[in-house]
């Protein structure tokens, strides 16, 4: 008589084939690791709020620091407006347990927001503040000392100044990235070289520069030039006070691997890069450079010819961008 298999293997049989007949799988018996991973994908709003009142397993794995190493607060996409996402994001700090290295913080950031993040966070190497209204100067000269591996700030569409860029470059010795951003106004016409000066100033080590709507003129670009001898990539669209013909456009080509002029396109930002002041008045262009006004001798600034030099350069795939 042949033996019957034995019985494990006829219920692991047995199991399998319900399973494959179902569809159905229990994410529950999933290992913690692998749940881990899955969650690791999520934006950081879907795991606090959805992920975390699923049940009471996922809830204890949503609150993992492994999970908030990097923290994304970035609200374009969250369908319900009335979540409380400045408290989301503390809970999402606390979970964190003095492991976060990057945050992103989009419209809701306060003083005191800042000052959590800082007293929380420090090994932080990336920070974004985006459209955040209810932040001062003052708080940011006051955190930035505890900063001190900070390797990029993004500020954009912001009322800060360059106090704070100063204060930055100054207690951020390993900064690497610096995008301080702004919407672009046709008028009135205003010119200002703070913040390239406060950069030239405190940034030596500094190599990629983002600098969208700046009122910079000439002199402010050559500060940035002579303070910043490592910078590698430079995006000055919309800073439309700088004028690049002739001996300042040859020095950028020499000195900078991947730069973005003031008339190129800025379809690629994620943020407004222009705003209608109502005046309806006419555009400022004296001082523009337009590809079409320079002559065979002048310096157009296209490192590797126009045709070659795409918005790839720097997209989220820049290798410049990623540290």
């Amino acid at each position: 008589m042949n033996p019957l298999p034995p019985p494990s293997s006829a219920t692991s049989s047995s199991n399998s084939k319900a399973v494959i007949d179902s569809g159905e799988r229990n994410w529950l018996d999933l290992p913690r690791d692998a749940i881990l991973s899955i969650f690791r994908k999520l934006d950081t709003i879907d795991t606090l709020f959805r992920v975390h009142n699923v049940c009471k397993t996922w809830r204890k794995i949503s609150e993992d620091p492994f999970l908030y190493r990097t923290i994304d607060m970035s609200n374009s996409g969250v369908p319900d407006y009335t979540l409380d996402l400045k408290t989301l994001c503390h809970r999402a700090i606390d979970y964190s347990c003095g492991h976060m290295i990057d945050i992103n913080i989009e419209s809701f950031g306060t003083d005191d927001l800042l000052h959590h993040v800082a007293d929380s966070a420090s090994h932080l190497r990336r920070l974004r503040l985006a459209s955040c209204w209810g932040l001062s100067d003052e708080a940011l000269c006051e955190v930035a000392e505890k900063f001190p591996h900070l390797e990029e700030i993004d500020i954009t569409i912001c009322n800060l100044s360059d106090r704070t860029l100063g204060a930055i470059g100054q207690c951020c010795p390993q900064l690497k990235t610096c995008k301080f951003n702004s919407e672009v106004y046709r008028l009135p016409h205003i010119e200002s070289n703070d913040e390239a000066f406060a950069i030239a100033k405190t940034m030596p080590e500094l190599r990629h520069l983002q600098l969208v709507g700046n009122k910079m003129t000439n002199d402010g670009l050559l500060a940035i030039l002579d303070g910043c001898p490592l910078l590698e990539s430079l995006d000055m669209r919309r800073c439309f006070n700088v004028n690049l013909v002739g001996n300042l456009g040859k020095r950028c080509q020499e000195q900078i691997k991947c730069l973005r002029l003031p008339c190129d396109a800025t379809d690629d930002c994620p943020f407004e890069t222009e705003c209608d002041d109502g005046s309806g008045g006419e555009d400022y262009s004296d001082g523009i450079l337009d590809i079409d006004m320079l002559s065979d001798d002048d310096y157009a600034v296209y490192p590797y010819g126009y045709d070659e030099f795409s918005d790839a350069e720097f997209s989220d795939d820049n290798p410049y961008d990623d540290f």
